[in-house]
């Protein structure tokens, strides 16, 4: 993987984009790892643990985001801890 520490800003970046609509509806995410295979995990927190909307969140808005601002990240999962 590129040089790691980039992917790892543009994540954050990422997701700090992201951050103000989900805290309008009372959500918010915590990146959690970037494997070594490329997969971004996030912990969803407050009302984005039950969305029904969270999958788009992922899919459509943070990784399509990191996709084009970071081509070596492949898939976002959300994890539970």
């Amino acid at each position: 993987m590129k040089n790691k520490e980039q992917t790892l800003y543009k994540i954050e970046q990422a997701i700090e984009q992201l951050r103000p609509f989900m805290h309008e509806d009372g959500g918010d995410m915590e990146f959690i790892e970037l494997t070594d295979s490329g997969i971004v995990k996030v912990k969803l927190l407050g009302s984005c643990v039950d969305c029904s909307m969270s999958h788009m969140t992922l899919r459509v808005g943070l990784e399509e985001a990191l996709k084009v601002a970071a081509p070596e990240v492949l898939k976002v999962e959300a994890v539970e801890e």
